[in-house]
């Protein structure tokens, strides 16, 4: 249902169960699912892709064109999946030729005034908490909670069930599983809380302490730790995972608070 003082570039694809406020601006080469909500005085600008049963609130604008000088008008997209909530101001550029999307997952919460630049890549039921901000190209996987103004640099990679705390510069990749707080960011142990919310057993979570034991508190350089980790614990998806995520990291990983200069 699309309220009269809206605007909706004919070219735009908009299910018959989506419901547009007044005073909302979207133009050409626009998707939207159905059920979705589309709040008074949004912008949705070209390349936009948003599913089924998502809220977008006052204010927000998604699919600019990058804050990036390299990009050069190329046609490049803002992929939104279902049940995701947009709150207040929020902004969400689109991709620029490198990954020519920027995503964000499914079921996730993204709060008022919360900015996500070209190219990032947000997984699914992911909760960015008020005035969060990715820079270009970040990478952040599923279940990732940030806390209030929280600045992530460009091309860092935060791994899934990752929380970092209220206020963090997030310079390094944040390996999956952690807690993450402190200046400069450092581990501070397992997101624990949030593995039991979500079903992982004592044994798994013990067993994922395990790994970051050996990781940051037992002075081994990340070569040392990983032939140990290999050679002695059990094989895991969750300690794979870990493995692989330090092996890929580009950035370098974070510092454990005992071991940070």
């Amino acid at each position: 249902m699309n309220q009269p003082l809206a605007y909706v570039h004919p070219g735009a694809k908009i299910a018959k169960n989506v419901v547009v406020e007044p005073y909302t601006t979207i133009s050409n080469n626009v998707f939207i699912g159905e059920g979705s909500w589309i709040g008074s005085n949004v912008t949705i600008m070209e390349g936009a892709r948003i599913g089924k049963n998502c809220s977008i609130f006052p204010g927000s604008v998604i699919s600019a064109i990058p804050q990036d000088l390299k990009f050069e008008g190329e046609e490049s997209f803002v992929e939104i999946g279902d049940n995701t909530t947009i709150r207040e101001c929020v902004t969400i550029n689109r991709g620029t030729k490198e990954r020519i999307y920027t995503k964000i997952g499914s079921n996730c919460l993204i709060m008022a005034y919360c900015h996500i630049a070209h190219d990032c890549e947000v997984g699914n039921f992911s909760i960015f908490s008020n005035n969060s901000t990715l820079a270009g190209h970040v990478t952040v996987g599923d279940y990732v909670i940030l806390a209030g103004m929280v600045a992530v640099h460009q091309f860092c990679t935060i791994g899934d069930h990752a929380f970092i705390s209220g206020g963090s510069l997030v310079r390094k990749d944040v390996p999956p599983y952690v807690k993450a707080a402190r200046e400069p960011l450092s581990y501070v142990g397992i997101n624990s809380v949030g593995l039991r919310r979500r079903g992982f057993s004592s044994k798994k979570i013990k067993e994922i302490q395990d790994i970051y034991r050996l990781l940051y508190q037992k002075n081994y350089n990340n070569t040392q730790a990983i032939e140990i980790l290999e050679a002695e614990m059990v094989a895991t998806p969750e300690r794979d995972e870990i493995l692989q995520f330090i092996k890929d990291s580009q950035r370098g990983i974070m510092k454990g608070y005992f071991n940070k200069l």
